[in-house]
């Protein structure tokens, strides 16, 4: 089986799932156990998953729902003590003090303060603290959104402390023969050539860092006016 249709195989609970949200426009109760259903088809009869490994990731998937729920319950309670203890009121006019600029409030909100919680703590939090905000200082739910998401861009690789570095990429190459190889052709050692890898990244997010600003303002003006 070509690189290509496994590609194509492996995207496909993802696809389908798109397609009935986005197509059909099912919600999500109806589309998403399809989607699950195909992924486990595909993960049984393509990858040769054994059963103990497809209720495994089952389980693992719940977890990692019920932890993106819990942030979620946290963004909607912040916003609803937010509301009920006046404090819009007083962030609305501290911001007002600052510009009334929205471009200016967004970059200030988005990109700077999501950057800094995407360090602390990452998997999703900005996006969770920043939507709210947004809605509290008066912008619209789906500027809200669609802006506070940008927040989940270049400071992701470094989240957390850099979690995706140490434990995804550290975890995920360490014992990796061609990676090893690879290293040692370099004459790197294999934390020499990690260091390579987080170097590499943030060079890149620190040249595409500089546009996103601009890319808040310009979502803002060309979709809210």
């Amino acid at each position: 089986m070509s690189t290509g249709l496994l590609a194509f195989l492996a995207f496909l609970p993802i696809l389908v799932a798109m397609i009935l949200l986005l197509g059909l426009g099912w919600g999500a109760r109806q589309s998403m156990p399809v989607g699950y259903v195909v992924a486990v088809i595909v993960g049984y009869t393509v990858w040769k998953m054994s059963p103990t490994v497809l209720i495994a990731a089952t389980i693992e998937g719940i977890w990692i729902a019920a932890t993106l729920l819990w942030i979620i319950f946290g963004a909607l309670l912040l916003l609803s003590t937010l509301k009920h203890s006046g404090a819009i009121a007083t962030i609305r006019a501290g911001f007002m003090k600052i510009t009334p600029d929205r471009r200016i409030q967004a970059i200030i909100l988005c990109f700077l303060f999501g950057c800094f919680i995407e360090g602390a703590s990452c998997f999703g939090t900005p996006a969770a603290v920043v939507g709210p905000l947004l809605v509290a200082l008066g912008f619209p739910a789906f500027a809200a959104v669609i802006v506070g998401m940008i927040t989940q861009s270049t400071p992701v690789t470094f989240g957390a402390v850099g979690t995706p570095i140490l434990v995804g990429v550290h975890g995920g190459l360490t014992g990796a023969d061609a990676v090893a190889a690879h290293a040692q052709s370099l004459g790197l050692t294999w934390a020499q050539y990690l260091a390579s890898i987080g170097a590499r990244a943030a060079i890149l997010h620190a040249i595409i860092g500089f546009v996103m600003p601009l890319i808040i303002s310009m979502m803002l003006t060309w979709l809210f006016g």
